[in-house]
């Protein structure tokens, strides 16, 4: 075995050991219950899934969506405040969960991994983050609820965790290519919720 091949094989055996022992030598394992918190811990059961909405640079979009899957329906439940009073918001998933721009758009385009054309809830065909409209009252808040069968939490069809929520400045048309939804004003990535809470 030549050199590189030698530390390669070095580097990756010890890389396996630090995280297969954790951190079982480290002050990181006195504030968490170890092998219980992780998502991949074997046996574990996620429950629900939970994206805390942050606004954008300039606008006050915050909130949080949760999403709850039972016998392969995911049920959507979002509050959501900061929006245009009386007006609709679209609501995306979108590809990413990479919140480290300031406009939102590291999130990419729409959760599309069928392929197919865009379009609101009940279309024949649309993108799998394709999730509607909100409705904003007259303080600019909503209570948001929906429910959806091409999509899941973890798998196999189209998982969605690890994925971004977008909240758009104006309602989604169902026009092509994405909705002329405009500008990003509030995001969030797809995590795994807190099952104590």
């Amino acid at each position: 075995m030549n050199k590189a091949l030698s530390f390669a094989a070095a580097s990756l055996a010890g890389a396996y050991a630090f995280f297969t022992t954790g951190c079982a030598h480290s002050s990181c394992c006195d504030s968490h219950d170890h092998g219980k918190a992780a998502a991949t811990s074997p046996g574990q059961v996620v429950k629900q899934l939970v994206a805390t909405i942050q606004p954008t640079a300039g606008n006050k979009c915050a909130g949080t969506v949760r999403f709850t899957e039972v016998s392969g329906v995911v049920y959507v439940y979002g509050e959501i405040s900061g929006l245009t009073p009386n007006q609709q918001h679209a609501i995306h998933i979108h590809e990413f969960g990479d919140g480290t721009s300031t406009d939102g758009m590291k999130a990419g385009g729409h959760y599309n991994p069928e392929e197919k054309t865009h379009g609101l809830p009940g279309a024949a065909a649309r993108h799998a983050g394709d999730l509607g409209n909100l409705q904003a009252d007259a303080e600019g808040k909503t209570v948001f609820r929906a429910e959806f069968n091409d999509i899941s939490m973890l798998g196999p069809k189209n998982p969605i965790i690890g994925r971004g929520v977008i909240i758009h400045a104006k309602p989604d048309d169902g026009g092509q290519p994405v909705g002329n939804a405009g500008p990003r004003i509030g995001f969030g990535t797809i995590g795994v919720a807190n099952p104590k809470q």
